[in-house]
C-alpha cells in the first residue's frame, strides 16, 4: 500500500514520520502546487494533506485514492461531498491542539500587558547601564488580576482559556456568535457589551457566515482605551483594514495569530502601523507546539489504524 503525504513541510523539520512507514511505501512531498497533486498522489490509496485542496478533478484521476487524512482540524480543503460519492474516507483530527492555542493566547496578552518586548530593548541597548535608580517603569504595564476578560467561541479551546484566564484573577465573560448557550460558570453577554466592557477579548471561533468580519470599525471603536483584543481563531474574523486605520487613532493593542490570507501578503498594511508597540502578529503558530504536532500526527495514524480496521 502506498500513502503519500503532500505537504509535509507544514508539519516542520522536528516532527518524526517514520511511523507512516508500517502502513506501507510511504513518500513525501515538502510542498505540493495544484498542477502537481495528481502526479504526486500517483496510485497511493491514502494521502496525507494539510492545506492542499482535494477536489472533484484530483479524486476523478486518482481512481486509488480510499482515503484523505486531513493533518488540521478544519476541513475546508477537501470537497466532502464528492468524496462521499466516490467512496472516499475522509478523516480529520480535533482536539490535538488545546493546550497550545491556550497557551499562545496567554501569551500574546502577556507581552501585550507587560510591554516586553519594550522593555527587553530597553535593557540590551544599554539604557539601563545609564541611568541611577535601580529600575525603568517609563511604560505602563497592567495585571490580568481584576480584569474583565471576553472570550469569543466557548468551545474545547475557550474553555481552556477562561479556565487559565481565572487563575489568574480575571472575570471571564463570553459571547456566542452562533448563539448557543453553554453549562458553565461564566456569563454570556452580547457583542456590544463585551466590545464596551471588556479590558481583554479573545477569539476562538471558526469562520463562518456569522463570524465573518464579526470585528470590524465599529466594534474597535467600542473597545476602551488600553483593550486587547486577540484572535487565535481564524483570520478573517478581524477586519485588517479598519484594524490598520482604527489602531493609529486609538489606544488599543491587538495580537494576530491568523490574517485572512496567509502567508501574509507582502507589504500588508498592518505592517506600517504608526504605533507597532500595539500590535503583536505570529505567523499562524498557535496551533504548532512541539507537542501537539506529535500528537496530530499519532491521531492521524490511529486514523489510518481505524480505516484498515475496516
Amino acid at each position: 500500500m502506498k500513502i503519500v503525504f503532500l505537504d509535509a513541510s507544514t508539519m516542520g523539520n522536528d516532527i518524526d514520520l517514520s511511523l507512516f512507514e508500517q502502513f506501507g511505501v510511504f513518500e513525501t512531498f515538502a510542498m505540493t502546487e495544484m498542477f502537481e497533486r495528481v502526479e504526486h498522489i500517483g496510485d497511493a490509496e491514502i494521502i496525507l494533506t494539510n492545506k492542499v485542496i482535494i477536489d472533484s478533478v484530483v479524486m476523478d484521476a486518482c481512481p486509488g485514492l480510499k482515503l484523505i487524512c486531513i493533518t488540521a482540524t478544519g476541513t475546508n480543503n477537501v470537497d466532502l461531498d464528492y468524496a462521499k460519492q466516490k467512496g472516499i474516507v475522509v478523516k480529520n483530527v480535533a482536539g490535538y491542539s488545546t493546550a497550545s492555542v491556550a497557551q499562545t493566547t496567554i501569551m500574546l496578552v502577556l507581552n501585550l500587558l507587560s510591554q516586553c518586548e519594550y522593555y527587553d530593548q530597553y535593557v540590551k541597548s544599554g539604557e539601563w547601564t545609564k541611568i541611577s535608580i535601580f529600575t525603568h517603569i517609563d511604560r505602563p504595564f497592567w495585571e490580568i488580576k481584576g480584569k474583565r476578560w471576553g472570550i469569543i467561541g466557548l468551545g474545547t479551546i475557550g474553555k481552556e482559556v477562561a479556565k487559565i484566564a481565572t487563575a489568574f484573577g480575571a472575570q471571564v465573560v463570553y459571547f456566542s456568535a452562533s448563539g448557543g448557550h453553554y453549562e458553565t460558570p461564566y456569563t454570556q453577554i452580547s457583542l456590544e457589551e463585551m466590545m464596551q466592557t471588556c479590558d481583554v477579548i479573545s477569539i476562538h471561533a471558526p469562520l463562518n457566515d456569522k463570524t465573518k468580519n464579526l470585528i470590524a470599525k465599529e466594534q474597535f471603536h467600542q473597545m476602551k482605551k488600553g483593550a486587547i483584543l486577540v484572535n487565535v481563531g481564524r483570520g478573517g474574523i478581524v477586519n485588517e483594514d479598519d484594524l490598520r486605520e482604527v489602531i493609529d487613532t486609538k489606544e488599543i493593542y491587538v495580537g494576530l495569530d491568523v490574517l485572512a490570507i496567509e502567508p501574509m501578503i507582502e507589504d500588508h498594511p498592518l505592517l506600517h502601523v504608526k504605533h507597532p508597540e500595539r500590535l503583536i502578529i505570529t505567523p499562524h503558530i498557535a496551533w504548532g507546539s512541539i507537542e501537539a504536532r506529535r500528537e496530530l500526527m499519532r491521531l492521524v495514524g490511529e486514523n489510518i489504524k481505524e480505516y484498515l480496521r475496516h
